[in-house]
């Protein structure tokens, strides 16, 4: 199969869809890989390293996507690219369609077979593809909310682990997911008063006991929140549905409650975002006040450390790039559960019901 790997156009987007290796084992596999110039570059991957491995360099992301039957990427297409989709081309990458109808109805029109990372998912109903970034995006959390705080950036100024006799900050993580987990983790490690909401009683007992109690577990409903939120410094909210708009947890009024100077890091997002308040920034322009508080709202965190989230992704999903090369997308599809709910747009049509029921499209039976 001809595999295409082009340089990445969104903002500050400095991550790359396949390494050095994984060229090398698709060119094993006796796959022919063009990748542009200077694609891995943001990730400290040289265009040397790929040129050993196999690949074969070219100038411009159109020769790279007209020369290509698959195209692995790490971020959605953005504008200028919408015009390299055609029928015979099949696209696996991050996605979020539910939060981005310009994107979906693009790929609808123009016949592209579309798979996304973060809606493959395991039997268990873990997303393999999803949880690499999720973690990345989780531990950055805590880093970025920080620098909120700071003074100059129209924060609190407040140090989140405390000094000798002044009290630490306190951090409320909204969701117990792998982001939400991750990010309670970074945040007990600095040693910040930190407070992890989540509806299943489970996943608050699992975090509980990885950290050995230094954590509030609490459940998670409105009252809760609103009592959290009131005395947080920083509100993480990582909340995820699989393929869905993220749900609207923090309102405007919850956001006008919290202190004067605190922040909101809204790790959700990608898919439309946890907050009211909440609205997309990028790694040039990442935060904006509103309610008096400091809000972080880049759509693509894991991008500010490109060099560890690029081998982290691709860790993941080379097997699967694997599988749609040597066995055909087709084939692939029908062997592959997991490929089949990354479906999400086949034959002009929405495939995957969480974005079909976000549009208000009737929700197909199966994804093909």
């Amino acid at each position: 199969m001809n595999i295409g790997v082009p340089r990445e156009v969104k903002s500050d987007e400095n991550r790359v869809a396949l390494t050095p290796a994984g060229v090398a084992a698709l060119v094993a596999h006796g796959h022919r890989v063009r990748v542009q110039a200077g694609a891995g570059g943001g990730s400290s991957l040289p265009d040397a390293l790929y040129v050993q491995a196999g690949a074969e360099l070219m100038p411009s992301a159109g020769d790279v996507w007209a020369a290509s039957e698959l195209v692995l990427k790490v971020k959605e297409p953005v504008a200028t690219e919408l015009r390299y989709l055609r029928p015979d081309l099949t696209l696996f990458t991050y996605l979020h369609l539910a939060a981005n109808e310009e994107l979906t109805r693009a790929l609808v029109s123009s016949g592209t077979t579309a798979l996304a990372y973060e809606t493959l998912q395991l039997a268990d109903g873990s997303l393999p593809l999803l949880a690499p970034m999720s973690e990345v995006a989780g531990r950055l959390s805590v880093q970025v909310g920080a620098w909120c705080l700071e003074r100059q950036n129209g924060g609190r100024g407040i140090l989140l682990s405390g000094a000798a006799g002044v009290r630490p900050g306190k951090v409320v993580i909204i969701g117990a997911g792998i982001s939400g987990t991750s990010a309670c983790q970074v945040a007990v490690g600095i040693g910040a008063d930190v407070s992890i909401l989540d509806i299943d009683p489970n996943r608050l007992r699992y975090v509980r006991d990885i950290l050995g109690g230094h954590v509030t577990t609490v459940m998670s409903n409105r009252a809760n929140l609103e009592e959290e939120a009131a005395t947080a410094d920083l509100v993480i909210a990582a909340v995820l549905i699989p393929g869905a708009r993220a749900p609207r947890l923090v309102t405007r009024d919850l956001v006008r409650s919290m202190r004067r100077g605190a922040a909101l890091v809204d790790i959700a997002i990608d898919q439309g975002g946890t907050a009211e308040t909440s609205r997309p920034t990028t790694h040039r322009d990442p935060i904006y006040v509103e309610e008096g508080v400091v809000h972080y709202g880049v759509t693509n965190m894991p991008a500010i450390v490109p060099h560890t989230s690029t081998f982290a992704l691709t860790n993941t999903t080379l097997s699967h790039a694997l599988l749609l090369a040597d066995r055909g997308v087709d084939k692939a599809l029908e062997e592959s559960a997991p490929l089949r709910r990354a479906l999400n747009i086949a034959n002009g049509r929405i495939v995957h019901p969480a974005v079909a029921e976000a549009f208000g499209e009737p929700v197909p039976k199966s994804s093909r």
